[in-house]
């Protein structure tokens, strides 16, 4: 057994151990949660803080765990090496909120002090941890001309995926600045040669008009062309199919036969571009207490009421709203449908349109300090008229709308996962590339040591959630709901910090617009935010899931 081999089981034990440790956390969480019934939503609340670091901590193990699995094949390989990286780091981070779940339920904490003292944790951070390991895997990778996180994927894929590659490093990346520092909305000459590669299709099945097989080829696909456009730019190009994978999945959970015809097809070929119209001012990512009102008249329904954060609202032509069709409030998401709602596209930052039955939609673009290109609009909605053939499911839709629209998100999470990786590739590769031109004290910045560092941790981040992302792709129709809200939040926090470390390795200039590092920089500062903002995320879904997945699993548990 070689020396690595040595480090990778070592990791996987430790790993191991860290995941048992927490189990057991999760399962004294879930009964001090418990009401009798199921869990309490009052005790829930007064655990939010371990809730929370109990979600981030399932995340970066669940990435540990999963790169180590994949890099065990080739143990000597830089990806290997940079798992173990990961590795430390996450451990290092999962120690203290161990600590703090075990000391706030009263438990006993020696297996996690032993692990903390053991002669494994002490060997693992000498291996991939220490200020020479960290230097010399920085050299490696600095010299290497391997992908990083690489992933097995079938000749089709891969083709696939160069195409979108190329594309997006010789058409997008070059307009990226441009449309990112004059705050323009992407233009035709983007779109109109992303509708001919198919990429509006790769959501829709090839009986509606799309590229779809139905099978886990598709959501490999996504996520490599997703990340292929983020690396490029993610306002210009990386999230153009987004919402239109967060529509179709709704379509083909809800939709009536008649809808999926006419829709899939359309939407598959970009003609209408669509928008998801959910987030209202008052309740963020409060989906149950939505309250834009839809109101049955004859022949359809009028809708009253404002949405925001509405992405790419302008340009497109049809919008997925979530509304409340039914006006008894305590129903909850009980009472929300889903309406496609056709408007004029528009390039412009600012739009009202009015129908002939006195229908007013009115909209306005927000300043934002990046994800230029796309633009998220303020909408309001003033006695806006739409037909029965336009409520999702039409009457057997009715009250149906938070599931469609939850069906809907569970691949717009991988999906931004996949962007997420996109972004830390750009500006990894680009934090690589300046360390070696510049020189500071008479030596290239990358032949010191804590450059060396920086990028070896930023390149392991980045290989772990890239494995995760393609693994969570591979398994999402199996049930990973779970998954692709773990491996989103990691992700797009990581992608603020990657992206912080590549600016901060520019130094000055990395703070000026010219430079590419600072729109990545500020680009990913939003991918923690939509889809799920990453509190919401981690409490409402992760934590909630995980907890109820620990009830289940001892149901003769009795509140603590």
């Amino acid at each position: 057994m070689t020396t690595s081999q040595d480090s990778l089981r070592t990791a996987q034990t430790l790993v191991q151990q860290c995941q048992g440790i927490h189990q057991h956390g999760i399962e004294a969480l879930a009964r001090a949660c418990h009401s009798g019934r199921g869990l309490s939503a009052e005790r829930l609340d007064q655990h939010q803080l371990l809730s929370f670091e109990l979600a981030w901590t399932s995340a970066e193990l669940l990435a540990a765990q999963n790169a180590l699995t994949q890099v065990a094949a080739e143990p000597d390989g830089l990806d290997a090496e940079l798992t173990l990286v990961f590795s430390v780091d996450a451990i290092t981070a999962v120690l203290p909120r161990l600590d703090m779940l075990y000391l706030e339920l009263a438990l006993d904490a020696a297996p996690l002090h032993a692990l903390r003292i053991s002669d494994d944790w002490a060997t693992l951070r000498r291996a991939a941890g220490s200020e020479a390991a960290l230097a010399r895997i920085g050299q490696r990778l600095q010299a290497s001309q391997v992908e990083m996180g690489h992933v097995p994927l079938d000749a089709s894929i891969r083709m696939v995926q160069e195409s979108f590659q190329r594309f997006g490093q010789e058409v997008v990346a070059p307009m990226a600045e441009h449309i990112h520092r004059e705050d323009l909305t992407i233009p035709e000459t983007l779109l109109q040669p992303l509708r001919e590669m198919g990429v509006f299709g790769l959501s829709v099945p090839e009986s509606y008009g799309g590229s779809g097989t139905g099978g886990e080829d598709d959501n490999l696909i996504m996520v490599a062309v997703t990340e292929a456009l983020s690396q490029a730019s993610l306002g210009a190009a990386g999230s153009l199919i987004t919402r239109p994978e967060i529509l179709c999945r709704a379509l083909l959970a809800g939709g009536t036969e008649a809808q999926k015809q006419d829709w899939l097809p359309r939407l598959a070929q970009g003609q209408p571009l669509c928008a998801i119209a959910m987030t209202e001012p008052d309740h963020g990512s409060d989906v149950a207490s939505l309250t834009l009102r839809a109101e049955r008249v004859p022949g359809g329904w009028r809708l009253h009421g404002a949405k925001t954060w509405c992405t790419f609202a302008g340009k497109a032509g049809v919008l997925m709203v979530v509304a409340r069709t039914d006006p008894d409030r305590s129903l909850g998401h009980k009472g929300l449908s889903i309406f496609l709602v056709e408007k004029p596209s528009t390039q412009d930052h600012a739009f009202r349109f009015e129908q002939p039955e006195g229908g007013v939609l009115t909209g306005r673009a927000i300043p934002t300090l990046g994800y230029r290109g796309m633009h998220s609009y303020d909408v309001s909605f003033e006695n806006w008229w739409v037909p029965d053939s336009h409520l999702l499911g039409e009457a057997s839709g009715l009250g149906k709308g938070f599931y469609f629209n939850m069906t809907g998100m569970v691949g717009g999470r991988m999906q931004t996962a996949a962007r997420a990786c996109g972004v830390m590739r750009a500006a990894l590769l680009a934090a690589q590339r300046y360390t070696q031109d510049r020189k500071v004290f008479g030596q290239a910045l990358t032949q010191y040591a804590l450059t060396q560092s920086k990028l070896a941790r930023m390149a392991a981040r980045y290989v772990c959630c890239r494995l995760l992302t393609f693994q969570t792709a591979r398994t999402l129709e199996q049930g990973g709901s779970l998954a692709s809200s773990l491996v989103k939040l990691l992700a797009c926090r990581s992608a603020e910090w990657v992206t912080r470390e590549a600016l901060q390795l520019h130094g000055g200039m990395g703070y000026a617009e010219e430079t590419a590092v600072s729109r990545y920089f500020v680009d990913a500062r939003v991918l923690s935010i939509f889809e799920g903002a990453e509190e919401i995320l981690a409490l409402k879904v992760i934590a909630r899931g995980l907890l109820e997945q620990a009830l289940v699993s001892s149901p003769k548990d009795k509140a603590i």
